[in-house]
């Protein structure tokens, strides 16, 4: 039985349809709107996220938390589901709960799983009958593409073993909240209006949203720069978004006399920019991969000194301003809780927005963001390199 806390309070007029909050009205008009999408403009790329989208969120949440106080709707709202998806909810909602419970799902057979297992099947009969051709070509492609999507945000979101939480607002904005994973699995209780409020003490978390996760994985960052360096097009590109980034951010910024930049190897574009916005400046580029940084410094062509060492977050050189790359290989919420130096600028996706931020490039899913903290709570920790 679910806790007081987990329900948001209704007044009586509302109570009358919704059970839980007049929240699950903005859940419902989506569904809808899924539902209009896929009439007017019904192609497999917009089939396809929307199984995944909508059995992530609107589907996921009617599972733990049914909308309505009339049972009559609810079981109306599972079936229209049903019809949306191609799933039979009553058949999701049972694997989705063996899950939650940690153990093997069963096949229940139930009034309601046989009248929405009917009304898909009805539903592809009449698209077989009425369109074979969008139904092979468009509507088929589009499912499985959209569970198999499905498929992945189940792995990503338990990669480690354990349920992996993502904080981007974007993200949770446009899902619902289905970024607070490992307090969903804590909570699965809570409605989704109040996940944010569940204390979860040293949650896993990932600054990925599931589905790209894998970048992780694939060194998929490494393999741009690397694409990076052999076109001069894409050079002059990349320095030019990052360089209108930093000066918007940087320019009010008290005068930066040392600049320590994280992982500034291969293609050094931090470095390129800073150098000329902070002429001044002694530039400190921290790097473990020996090879990219003397690749850095064919580039450079500068006096900045190269540190073959390891930066882990709560170390510092006693810089002004931190840089710290998009492909940071640590923790980053450490960096944004504790900036080791007054100034700190974190690449991170597009969809992360924190303290200052300014949009580097849509087209490179990329924003920075600036920290900027008290100097005198700072407490540098010094570092051993590390020898390679």
């Amino acid at each position: 039985m679910a806790s007081a806390a987990c329900r948001p309070p209704l007044t009586n007029a509302r109570a009358r349809i919704w059970r839980y909050s007049q929240g699950d009205t903005v859940l419902v008009a989506f569904a809808l709107l899924h539902a209009v999408l896929l009439a007017l403009w019904p192609f497999a790329p917009l089939i396809a996220v929307g199984v995944w989208w909508n059995s992530n969120t609107i589907a996921h949440n009617f599972v733990h938390r049914p909308f309505f106080r009339s049972a009559a709707l609810n079981r109306s709202f599972s079936a229209f589901l049903s019809l949306l998806l191609g799933i039979p909810q009553t058949l999701w909602r049972d694997r989705h709960l063996a899950h939650h419970a940690e153990r093997p799902w069963r096949l229940r057979v139930c009034k309601n799983l046989v009248l929405e297992t009917l009304f898909v099947l009805n539903l592809w009969a009449a698209l077989a009958w009425f369109a074979p051709r969008f139904l092979l070509l468009a509507y088929f492609p589009g499912y499985l593409a959209g569970l198999g999507l499905c498929a992945l945000q189940g792995h990503w979101e338990h990669a480690t073993g354990a349920p992996i939480s993502h904080y981007g607002r974007l993200y949770n904005l446009l899902c619902f909240n289905d970024g607070y994973h490992a307090e969903h699995h804590s909570a699965p209780a809570t409605h989704w209006t109040l996940l944010p409020n569940v204390y979860v003490a040293g949650p896993e978390s990932s600054p990925l949203p599931p589905l790209f996760r894998w970048f992780d994985q694939v060194r998929l960052l490494e393999l741009l720069e690397r694409v990076v360096l052999r076109s001069p097009l894409l050079q002059r590109f990349v320095i030019r978004v990052h360089r209108q980034a930093l000066q918007s951010l940087l320019e009010q910024c008290s005068p930066i006399r040392t600049v320590t930049i994280v992982g500034g190897g291969l293609f050094p574009r931090t470095a390129l920019i800073l150098r000329e916005l902070f002429p001044a400046a002694k530039l400190v580029i921290v790097d473990c991969n020996r090879r990219s940084l003397d690749t850095a410094r064919t580039r450079l062509q500068v006096d900045i000194e190269c540190r073959c060492e390891r930066f882990l977050p709560g170390q510092s050189y006693d810089s002004d301003l931190t840089v710290i790359p998009l492909c940071f290989e640590g923790k980053r919420d450490l960096i944004y809780r504790n900036p080791p130096t007054p100034f700190v600028v974190v690449h991170d996706w597009i969809w992360s927005s924190r303290g200052q931020s300014s949009l580097v490039s849509a087209l490179l899913l990329k924003r920075i963001n600036l920290i900027r903290t008290d100097p005198f709570r700072i407490n540098p920790i010094r570092f051993n390199p590390i020898q390679r």
